[in-house]
């Protein structure tokens, strides 16, 4: 499990998670196949803004789950 804060804003990070290849979007992180959540925008999105910031889930934390793909391929789908 990583966790991070990408440059830019939630927008930014609608962008990056509609542009994935091989990172599978869910909210539930775990098993074997790679996968990616926005916070912000999925499992917390009913949570007040004002308290998700308190949090430190702004809208651009990010959460990846990484499985058994090659490295190479997922470094290249997040660049």
């Amino acid at each position: 499990m990583v966790s991070m804060y990408i440059k830019g804003d939630i927008k930014k990070a609608n962008k990056l998670l509609s542009s994935l290849k091989l990172f599978t979007l869910a909210e539930s992180l775990g098993g074997v196949a790679s996968l990616i959540e926005s916070p912000a925008l999925m499992t917390h999105q009913s949570v007040p803004e004002s308290h998700r910031q308190f949090l430190g889930i702004g809208g651009n934390f990010i959460r990846i789950s990484v499985g058994v793909e090659d490295v190479e391929d997922l470094i290249n789908d997040l660049s």
